[in-house]
């Protein structure tokens, strides 16, 4: 058994006072009316092997899979630390959120459909939901809904597999990578010692549990030290991003993606001063393209709230090394660089016009309009290798453009059910299928090579087109998204955009006209709020946005053809 993670669950009553005490320490659940619902360790650990008994009773046996497709809350945590006291691999299923419930349906299906999950545990309200999935993924299998009144089973000693982890198909149809224990308490021990973690330390989070960055960086690690959190539904964030920012009064640590910055700073405004941030060391920044301006202007902000930019630790990780490759130091400013985005050129050098240390003299500055910058992701964790290789998989040099390989203790597996995707592992380590270099000891990412296209001879980078089109007409910056295509009749190039048509199409057309030269085809579609397809942590569905384009199934939207002359069509 995994003693990090799962001895507490057996650990018995300690007094009052006593070091081993874990009475007072648990998870705050954030409720729908603005308070907080504590459970300690104890109370979870109970209903936990409460579940184990259940599972157990409906023959679910060490090494099953049991999917757990519940919304972040107490019946979640106690399902998910019940299948692991029932020996089992859990593989925590998204909950309904925004998407259309037939699309819903086929993506959960596709998940179970791999699992071939023994028991599938929901809530009440969702077993109508959850018994469509499994019937489309073709089982025979009604969903069990959670309860809290089984007996009792002490935990087993689990397999080697400790979940499946699904990405979030921001390229592809989600691939489950499994990831093993010892995979997971690697991860977990990088994790912590990077960010300092000390005893009665505290987090907070609302990033949701069915996403690697949510459940290992947020809430298994200070589950493993059995220490407090504070836990939100994401729905809860969108709605008041105070509440999350409320927390770090005690709370020392989270991670998000640099949107929960932007949207923040853009929600609260000046608002943001009035909190007290004074506890906030460390918030691990990741999950896509990090843009240092819309750090810069949180930071900004929040700077009379006690926040300082330090507690930024920019990283790069992927569920495949099940979480963190690379974090920065704790407390160590992070540099920024403004790179020549027009000399890429794939195991070509890398052309760095300006450099600079965000913590101290933040690039760029908010009034240069520039692009092209971007920040450090530190270097690899304790045990971890990370290079940067050519089409060969030949080490490249410091600056020079090439795909991240990862080795080391965190390397997962592989896919589940003999899936491949665009990270392939190979020798013991993965391709990942992303782009980046190396300067100075710090990893710099541009994106995933298969969100790349070759333009004039160079690579061009989509989310290097997204910041470029931001600059130019004010978009925000979770408001659009590029998508390119290189096929037989051409390079295509199309902007969505959740604006109305107005002068900014000019201007995006000029700036990606600019990028990518007369021979590349250039579209843009603008749409109401929900035209950008989504992945569960937040990434542009490329693929399925371009498919559902050259298709014409895109409702509500207005498609300006703009290669030659702008003209305008309904879809």
């Amino acid at each position: 058994m995994s003693d990090a993670l799962l001895s507490w669950l057996t650990d018995p009553p300690r007094a009052a006072g006593d070091p081993g005490d874990l009475h007072g320490r648990g998870i705050h659940l954030a409720d729908d009316r603005g308070g907080w619902e504590f459970h300690g360790y104890p109370e979870l650990a109970a209903s936990a092997r409460r579940v184990a008994g259940s599972l157990a009773a409906r023959g679910v046996r060490p090494g099953d899979v049991v999917g757990v497709l519940l919304p972040t809350g107490f019946p979640c945590l106690s399902s998910l630390f019940g299948v692991w006291a029932a020996g089992a691999t859990v593989c925590l299923v998204p909950p309904p959120a925004f998407a259309a419930e037939a699309e819903y349906v086929e993506h959960t299906a596709g998940i179970l459909r791999q699992t071939e999950a023994a028991v599938t545990i929901t809530a009440e309200g969702l077993a109508p939901l959850a018994a469509r999935v499994l019937a489309a993924a073709g089982s025979d299998r009604e969903p069990w809904i959670w309860r809290d009144d089984g007996d009792e089973l002490q935990p087993r000693e689990p397999g080697e597999l400790a979940l499946l982890q699904f990405t979030s198909g921001s390229s592809s149809r989600p691939r489950g990578v499994r990831v093993t224990w010892a995979n997971l308490e690697a991860n977990l021990a990088l994790i912590r010692n990077t960010l300092g973690w000390r005893a009665g330390d505290a987090g907070a989070s609302w990033l949701p549990l069915h996403h690697d960055m949510g459940l290992i960086g947020c809430l298994l690690t200070p589950v493993s030290v059995r220490d407090d959190l504070w836990l939100m539904r994401p729905e809860q964030f969108i709605r008041d991003p105070a509440r999350w920012l409320r927390c770090f009064a005690v709370a020392a640590h989270t991670a998000a993606p640099p949107f929960a910055f932007e949207y923040a700073a853009r929600r609260l405004g000046d608002r943001l001063a009035d909190l007290d941030l004074s506890a906030w060391r460390n918030a691990i920044v990741g999950a896509e393209p990090i843009n240092p301006r819309a750090l810069e202007h949180f930071a900004r902000l929040a700077a009379p709230a006690g926040f300082s930019p330090s507690v930024y630790l920019p990283s790069y990780g992927l569920a495949e090394a099940t979480l963190a490759v690379t974090v920065r130091t704790s407390g160590a400013p992070a540099p920024t660089v403004r790179v020549d985005t027009g000399t890429l050129r794939f195991g070509g050098p890398v052309t760095i016009d300006d450099e600079g240390e965000f913590a101290s003299s933040v690039n760029p500055p908010a009034d240069d309009g520039a692009d092209g910058w971007l920040i450090g992701c530190g270097g690899p964790g304790d045990g971890v290798g990370a290079t940067v290789v050519d089409d060969e998989g030949r080490p490249l040099p410091d600056g020079h453009l090439g795909e991240i390989e990862v080795t080391g203790p965190s390397v997962t597996s592989g896919y589940h059910a003999g899936r491949t995707g665009s990270t392939r592992y190979v020798d013991g380590g993965i391709r990942t299928g992303d782009a980046g270099f190396f300067h100075r000891g710090e990893l710099f990412v541009l994106g995933r090579m298969g969100d790349s296209l070759k333009a004039r001879g160079r690579s061009v980078y989509m989310e290097d087109l997204e910041a470029k089109v931001v600059s130019a007409t004010g978009i925000a910056r979770e408001k659009c998204a590029v998508v390119g295509v290189e096929g037989t009749g051409g390079t295509s190039v199309a902007l969505f955009a959740e604006k109305a048509e107005g002068a900014w199409v000019a201007d995006a057309t000029l700036i990606l006209r600019g990028a990518l030269g007369d021979d590349v085809a250039i579209t843009v579609v603008t749409g109401r709020s929900g035209l950008i397809d989504k992945t569960s942590s937040g990434k542009p569905r490329r693929r399925h946005m371009w498919e559902e384009l050259r298709a014409g199934r895109l409702k509500d939207a207005r498609v300006l053809e703009t290669a030659h002359a702008t003209t305008g069509r309904r879809v």
